[in-house]
Formats: C-alpha cells, structure tokens, sequence
C-alpha cells in the first residue's frame, strides 16, 4: 500500500475514530446492500484503528470472522487494544499487505473503506485482494469523491476547506474522486460490473454542524502537508479559529453544507 498522506500520529489516529462515528452509518448500509451477513469470513483491507472491522464484525456475528491487515504497527497496536476491550473474540488483525500474502482459506468477502484512494494503482490492489475470495463471494469498498463537498449560500471559509483538502490530497498522488472511478476499477481488475450506492452528508444551520468540525480537523490534520506543497499556509488557515469561522459564516445565513460523496461499489466473485 502507498503513503497515507495523513499521516499516524496520535492526533490522526483520534481524528479517525471520530470520522468513524460519522461515516460508520454509511458504510453499514453499503456493507448491508452488498450482502455482508452472519456467518461470513470477512478480509478487511487496510484497517486503521480498526473501525471498518468492527463494524463488520456487528454484521457477521460471533458466528463470522474478521481479520484485518495494515502496514503500520502503531495503528494495529491501537486496534488490537480497542478489539480487547470491546470482547470481540471473532476480530484479529495482521500486519501487512494481503494482496502480496498468501492467507489459505477462501474468505467469503473482502472490504475496505478508504483504501483504494490512497493506492498508487488500485487495480493492482483490487485484482490482489479478490484472489483472496471464493467463487460467488463478495468484493466490496467504500470511497470518497471530493467533487461534490459545496455550501449554499457560499461559505467561503468551508468551500476553501474543501478545496485545500481536495488539492493536498491530489498533490500527495492519491485519488480524490476515487468513489467515481470504483466502475471503472472494478472492470479493469477483471471483475464483474459493480453495483453502486451514494450518499452524502448534508446539514443545515441549526443542524449540529458535525460535518464542520470533521472539515476542519481533517484540515488540520493535513495542514503540515498543505504547506510542504504550497497548498496553504498557517496563516491562511488559521487552525485556531478554523471551526468557528465556519460557524460564523453558515449560521447567520441559514445556510446549507453538503460533504464529499460517499460512494459504494460491489461485486460477486464468478463461480468457478
């Protein structure tokens, strides 16, 4: 797997969780539609902290199985704990790159959330991982485009949130509209033609504003690798009072924010 460009450290691996929180929902009624069940043996690629394998783990029971690969320890090691803690006995997790490991039995899906943008070709991690599934099993991911985050009436302060984000990410060699091409991905790793699923988040002024505060953190979070490509400054962003200048700007408003698209694809392993 390529370099996330966010980065481990304890701020990020915070950061994560609480994104999780959030996005957890939607990639629970992705993993739903593509047919993750009770019972299953789940691959879960490029696991963080963890949360995607839990959540999967909530969707196949004790019954089922997960197992989780990552490449860095730091973050495994903070899985490992929460797995611990939670009680769940059917979660281990691996540290590694599972399209470049051979792992025996079949698993009857593989998924991820947020992996496949950050590859530097996801047709190769796609093409790797689904050898891992068994005929009429399931490969399913959940990814990001950056396209459709906007605010009405203009917020200027989250529209450029939204645009540092989009182009630091860009700069970085990841994929910000990863979510639009998961079609494409698919067929040109030789698997059949996914079904599609897309949800954004959407709030208005008297909302609670989750969506600015996960906006600004994740500026945050990015900011040393803003300035080292010339994106943004500290002193153009303003971490400090980054989250209340939104506030500022959409509240007297009664404005409208609309996140990046959360888009679903998946597709089932040809019978042998």
């Amino acid at each position: 797997m390529s370099d996330y460009v966010l980065g481990h450290s304890d701020r990020e691996l915070k950061r994560l969780q609480d994104q999780a929180r959030v996005i957890d929902p939607i990639t629970r009624r992705i993993f739903e539609r593509a047919g993750i069940r009770p019972g299953m043996r789940v691959l879960d690629v490029g696991s963080g902290v963890g949360d995607v394998a839990f959540l999967l783990a909530d969707l196949v029971g004790r019954e089922g199985e997960v197992v989780g690969f990552d490449r860095v320890p730091k973050a495994l090691e903070v899985a490992r704990k929460r797995a611990a803690g939670r009680g769940l006995a059917n979660v281990t997790f691996r540290d590694g790159d599972p399209a470049e490991q051979t792992l025996g039995a079949a698993f009857d899906a593989v998924a991820g959330r947020y992996v496949l943008m950050f590859q530097p070709d996801p047709v190769v991690l796609l093409r790797g991982v689904a050898r891992h599934v068994r005929g009429g099993g399931i490969v399913v991911f959940h990814e990001i485009d950056w396209e459709g985050a906007r605010s009405s009436p203009p917020a200027p302060t989250f529209d450029a949130a939204c645009r540092w984000i989009a182009e630091v990410v860009a700069r970085s060699g990841a994929w910000t509209r990863m979510g639009m091409s998961l079609h494409t991905a698919f067929l040109s790793a030789g698997l059949p033609a996914p079904l599609l699923h897309l949800e954004q988040q959407i709030e208005g002024a008297v909302a609670s504003l989750e969506l600015v505060q996960l906006t600004s953190d994740l500026v945050i979070s990015l900011l040393p690798e803003m300035e080292r490509h010339g994106v943004a400054t500290a002193a153009e962003v303003r971490p400090e009072t980054l989250e209340s200048r939104m506030i500022a700007e959409i509240v007297p408003l009664g404005g409208t924010i609309t996140g990046r698209s959360e888009i679903g694809a998946w597709a089932h392993i040809a019978s042998s």
